[in-house]
């Protein structure tokens, strides 16, 4: 059984409304530099950029992409194939959001924290992220900017399907 969580209309609104409250207080796109999460964050955090550039066409936007295979837990259970890292600024006393589409145990942001300390000291790291799976965290890690909050259990997968567009709850995955 499945459930649509957005639908294209809502992701679209959701997106734009994530744009809107990361730009709200006033920031300063010199020392803020945005990062989307190799491999699934990738296309939820394009999508934010271009709604950011949009709202801000005379503005420098840093977005970088950042691979985090080499750094995960699980990486012992079995070989993965790296994506590509593409950050080309520093991230040095700067504010670093990090974009991915779906926190779920907190691993892949804790990942994502120890691969971008390979770039530099940020002098703060904020977290934006579409769903929040937020009673399934194994980590003290929480979003500072969520799309939606959803609870669920274990056997459920979210799905992000950027061909139609809409986030689905798959049961029993």
């Amino acid at each position: 059984m499945t459930s649509i969580l957005l639908q294209p209309e809502q992701l679209r609104l959701t997106i734009q409304r994530l744009a809107h409250e990361l730009t709200e207080d006033g920031l300063d796109f010199k020392h803020t530099v945005f990062i989307g999460i190799q491999p699934r964050g990738i296309k939820f955090a394009d999508r934010v950029i271009d709604e950011i550039r949009r709202l801000y066409p005379g503005e420098k936007v840093l977005y970088g992409k950042l691979d985090i295979t080499f750094y995960r837990d699980d990486v012992r259970e079995g070989i993965r194939l790296a994506n590509q890292t593409s950050i080309d600024f520093s991230v040095e006393g700067k504010t670093v959001i990090l974009i991915d589409d779906v926190l779920y145990t907190g691993r892949t942001i804790r990942s994502a924290l120890d691969a971008l300390i390979d770039f530099g000291r940020p002098a703060r790291v904020e977290l934006c992220a579409l769903i929040d799976r937020r009673f399934s965290r194994e980590l003290p890690i929480q979003p500072d900017y969520c799309g939606r909050a959803i609870d669920s259990i274990v056997t459920q997968k979210v799905l992000v399907d950027w061909d139609s567009e809409s986030v689905i709850l798959l049961e029993g995955a």
